[in-house]
């Protein structure tokens, strides 16, 4: 935690809805806590960040968020441990990349302290909404949309930057089936495939609808050229294991830096797995899958953490995964969970706490 430079002004909510909440049973991202942060981008600068009560926004109907896209998001969790004290982790990743994406899509960037004292201000407030029953989080959705209006294309002149939580359960149970894409592509080199933009997500919607109508429920994404090549699995990073081997695809233009997955290569290299971060072929998982070889798949982000994958289909046939017991998934979720929830040590300097 760091000392407190900014005077954030805070409306607390005249009621609260934290009654209203069973925390045994939460879904992933339905339900906001009392209060919101609203910063406000202007002239050139931006405005001082405030708390709100969570509730509607009012936007003109010429907002260019309408009609151009300006949209980017970041996704967090905070944890709560035995004792009741507040955790965040790895935050500051999550600031760097939100800069990133907002320099993508031509949008101001927020500045450090903007970002991590107004989150620590609305945590501490809400605190009593982060939930402590086993794998629920408080999740963190901080993001920033083109207020400004005009229909003309071209960057707005105004933004708004707002942070909102949602006490969560679960993101995934069990593992899950894929379908590898042979048509739909998520981004293209020279594109947004990088930035956590709205347009992202949406233009996936579709291509996860027809899987799903299949019979799996998520879609591993290939490259836009070839579609031979692996990249991601759903909305997030893919690690695949042959033999004893982790294998992530590298960054670039078309997939997001991803704080989990840069996590996992780390954990990996501490428990002498072996690693690489390279271009992975489709017909390269087929033959090990047709070998035995094909050990592992699992997605990896920040809201399901590690999402094991039990097969996937590909050119009209299905290969299942074998039950592995104590997985290289099984590691890397326990121990960047252990870490989140201060159950071990943090010997990677991850995890940020909040003081009252």
């Amino acid at each position: 935690m760091n000392p407190s430079t900014l005077d954030i002004q805070i409306e607390k909510a005249k009621n609260s809805k934290i009654s209203q909440v069973d925390f045994n049973n939460l879904a992933f991202g339905s339900i906001f806590s009392d209060h919101m942060l609203v910063c406000d981008y202007k002239n050139g600068a931006w405005e001082a960040p405030k708390i709100v009560p969570y509730g509607p926004i009012t936007l003109q109907p010429s907002a260019k968020i309408f009609h151009y896209g300006q949209s980017i998001f970041e996704g967090m969790k905070a944890y709560k441990d035995k004792e009741g004290a507040m955790w965040l982790f790895r935050p500051k990743d999550n600031h760097a990349r939100f800069n990133i994406s907002a320099s993508r899509m031509a949008m101001p960037e927020i500045p450090e302290d903007y970002f991590m004292e107004g989150l620590e201000a609305l945590l501490r407030l809400d605190e009593k909404w982060i939930p402590t029953t086993d794998g629920s989080a408080m999740y963190i959705r901080p993001f920033m949309f083109a207020s400004g209006e005009g229909f003309h294309a071209s960057p707005a002149d105004e933004y708004k930057f707002i942070i909102c939580l949602a006490p969560s359960g679960a993101y995934f149970s069990g593992k899950v089936k894929v379908l590898i894409e042979e048509k739909y592509s998520r981004s293209a080199n020279g594109g947004v495939g990088y930035a956590k933009t709205g347009g992202n997500y949406a233009g996936q919607f579709h291509p996860t609808q027809l899987a799903k109508e299949k019979g799996y429920q998520q879609v591993v994404w290939t490259d836009d050229h070839t579609h031979e090549n692996i990249e991601e699995a759903g909305a997030m990073n893919i690690f695949v294991r042959i033999g004893d081997i982790l294998i992530t695809g590298p960054t670039s233009d078309r997939i997001l830096d991803g704080i989990t997955r840069k996590s996992i290569l780390q954990i990996a290299e501490a428990n002498s797995i072996k690693t690489e971060v390279r271009t992975l072929t489709v017909s390269e998982v087929v033959a090990a899958a047709k070998k035995g070889t094909l050990k592992e798949m699992f997605g990896a982000g920040t809201a399901a953490v590690v999402s094991p994958i039990s097969g996937f289909g590909y050119k009209g046939q299905d290969y299942m995964l074998p039950e592995i017991e104590n997985g290289y998934a099984d590691l890397m979720k326990k121990t960047i969970t252990d870490i989140q929830y201060n159950r071990i040590e943090d010997s990677y300097g991850w995890r940020y706490g909040i003081s009252d």
